[in-house]
């Protein structure tokens, strides 16, 4: 097995490990009545078991062997939401460590049809780190504000708090993602 296809199988375990994780913070976020949180959260169980898929489709479309991990039970308690979200940011960290390595012994083994997967993973994990920097952000402005705490719920749920941000946020003035105003004749 070449190493690159090895980090990949190795990489499996990193995403169905942050799938049962996130899964596991959607229930203790909707045991404690946060249901927008735990909304997002299962959403996010469900798109990591999506990228495990996507690692998956490429060692069978590319005839290699797939080996399924084994994981870990994950945590079912945490301090605060802020720890929780302490948890999912470094986790997407360690994710883009993973697949910027694997990245490298793709290009070093010469086979462009990984690093051309690997392209989505790369430009998703800027995104995934981007969302959980957001939401840990807000959760240390609003500390240990209860108001606070339930209007970033509420914002989950009805899909406002992250919706300059997916739309590709401040910055991105040609996608709609709100822009400064800069140029298109606004200030």
């Amino acid at each position: 097995m070449a190493s690159h296809t090895a980090a990949i199988n190795d990489h499996l375990a990193l995403e169905f490990q942050a799938s049962h994780t996130y899964l596991a913070m959607s229930i203790w976020l909707r045991e404690k009545d946060l249901i927008g949180f735990s909304g997002y959260m299962l959403e996010k169980s469900i798109e990591e078991r999506g990228h495990a898929s996507k690692m998956i489709a490429y060692l069978v479309d590319s005839e290699c062997e797939v080996q399924l991990p084994t994981i870990q039970s994950p945590e079912r308690e945490f301090q605060t939401v802020q720890k929780l979200f302490d948890t999912v940011y470094s986790m997407e960290k360690q994710v883009t460590e993973s697949i910027n390595n694997i990245y490298s012994l793709s290009e070093q083994e010469g086979d462009r049809a990984a690093t051309a997967m690997l392209d989505w993973f790369i430009e998703e994990q800027v995104k995934e780190e981007s969302e959980a920097r957001f939401v840990l952000k807000r959760l240390r402005l609003a500390d240990s504000n209860t108001a606070a705490l339930i209007l970033l719920d509420q914002q989950f749920l009805d899909g406002t708090l992250l919706a300059n941000i997916k739309a590709g946020g401040a910055f991105n003035l040609g996608a709609g993602g709100g822009g400064l105003g800069l140029g298109n004749g606004t200030a």
